[in-house]
């Protein structure tokens, strides 16, 4: 079995991109059913298991596969078909890796060395997420769980271990910093939130922490908005509010989970008419993005997106650039106790395998030669006993053979040389397609 991670990033792709490429809950567990081989509409033959990571900046899936080649066209067409965009405007953004370099690059992505904003704390909790759905869905196993498990302990040992998050320049802190360069002081300003998320939270606390205590807050859900409100002593609003909220309002953070704009030229040029020489300063951290990028077309609005914020924040990085030997190293070292793992559960399937497919080829045997003979029940246990015995004698040098080159970092090739000698692959793949066909209440 091999690990394969197919994903795309800011670093790949645009937002426009991105933005078509995202999952909601509903959709997120949706897809997951497909990486459960056990659940009726499954449809990726070769896959075993899968964990969707899906964020702002990043869509990664991880799946446990037997067939590498194979899974990575049938993962990205699943890709295609789940979000409703063809394969071929996402293709070239997408990156590859198998095995350890697959591992490696989650490791690093839990410890933030792959964050748009280097060491951010929040991809921690979003990895932790989306292994938990996985796992409510009953598409990560055995090997992925400890994958997924692995991850997250690499990811707090960073943090605890190195300053790699200290003073975090978020991507919300940087927008704060923006609002206060382009609107001065900022004690008196009014701002609205548009959503109830996480990443918009924190660019209220960023902004509360320069100075802003007027804050408005519209979601969808009344109920959500009025607890954030009270929460930091601001005001609730319904999305049918928003027009007169955006006449007053100085600074707009939106962050929803919106698969369309929810803010265009329509909506906003009416609120700019009414203000025409206060200037609006506009925040998008949604993906997809929440307001349509022509409302720059209007006088004194100003508009930044995701990746706009980017190269702002890289500047405020550098002190913890100082930090990345030390994650790489914490990196190296679980990456190669996990490693050491896998290799041991390699040797243990393949042991596992090779004496089914022996155990089979001696009741086939047995029972063949019971048919011929008369023999008495007595009889038929001592000849039982005898072929039980030989198979393990004839397997014992065999499997501690196995279990010595793979401590000796021999184990990839003497685990293939022996599938492909007994034809392992062939036999698990017929047995497992055996399981999978529909049983009848007798059997």
């Amino acid at each position: 079995m091999k690990i394969l991670l197919i994903g795309l990033s800011h670093k790949t792709a645009p937002v426009e991109v991105r933005e078509k490429l995202t999952f909601t809950h509903t959709m997120l567990r949706s897809a997951l059913t497909h990486f459960d081989h056990t659940h009726p509409q499954a449809h990726l033959e070769d896959v075993r298991e899968g964990v969707i990571l899906s964020t702002c900046n990043r869509l990664e899936v991880y799946a446990l596969v037997r067939d590498a080649e194979v899974a990575e066209q049938a993962v990205i067409d699943f890709l295609g078909r789940a979000c409703t965009v063809p394969p071929a405007l996402f293709r070239e953004h997408l990156y590859v890796s198998h095995d350890e370099a697959a591992v490696r690059h989650l490791f690093r992505v839990a410890a933030g060395l792959d964050s748009m904003v280097l060491g951010e704390p929040q991809i921690l909790g979003q990895i932790t997420e989306a292994y938990e759905a996985a796992l409510s869905q009953g598409a990560a196993g055995t090997v992925l769980s400890a994958l997924f498990r692995a991850a997250i302990h690499t990811g707090k040992r960073v943090r605890t271990e190195t300053a790699i998050s200290v003073n975090p320049a978020s991507i919300s802190s940087v927008a704060a910093a923006l609002a206060n360069q382009l609107l001065g002081d900022l004690s008196e300003r009014q701002v609205l939130l548009i959503g109830a998320g996480e990443m918009g939270a924190i660019a209220v606390r960023a902004l509360q922490r320069r100075g802003v205590s007027k804050i408005v807050v519209a979601n969808r859900t009344y109920k959500n908005a009025e607890q954030l409100a009270k929460a930091w002593g601001g005001q609730a609003i319904t999305f049918q509010q928003l027009p007169e909220a955006l006449i007053a309002a100085d600074i707009v953070i939106s962050s929803t989970g919106a698969p369309h704009t929810v803010l265009n030229r329509e909506l906003l040029e009416p609120a700019m008419a009414v203000r025409p020489n206060r200037p609006l300063f506009m925040i998008d951290i949604a993906v997809p993005r929440d307001i349509d990028p022509n409302v720059t077309e209007i006088r004194h609005v100003h508009l930044c997106d995701i990746d706009d914020l980017q190269g702002q924040a890289e500047d405020n990085v550098r002190e913890r650039a100082q930090e990345i030997p030390r994650v790489e190293a914490i990196v190296t070292n679980e990456l190669a106790g996990f490693l050491d793992w896998l290799a041991s559960l390699d040797v243990v399937s393949t042991i596992t395998d090779l004496r089914r497919q022996i155990e089979a080829v001696r009741q086939r045997e047995l029972e063949r030669l019971f048919n011929r003979l008369d023999l008495n029940e007595h009889e038929r246990e001592l000849i039982a006993t005898m072929s039980y015995r030989l198979v393990n004698k004839i397997l014992h040098e065999p499997t501690l053979r196995l279990k010595q080159e793979a401590a000796n970092g021999n184990g990839a090739i003497y685990i293939s040389t022996m599938r492909q000698l007994f034809l392992l692959d062939e036999t698990h793949s017929q047995i497992m397609t055996e399981d999978r066909r529909p049983r009848t209440e007798a059997s």
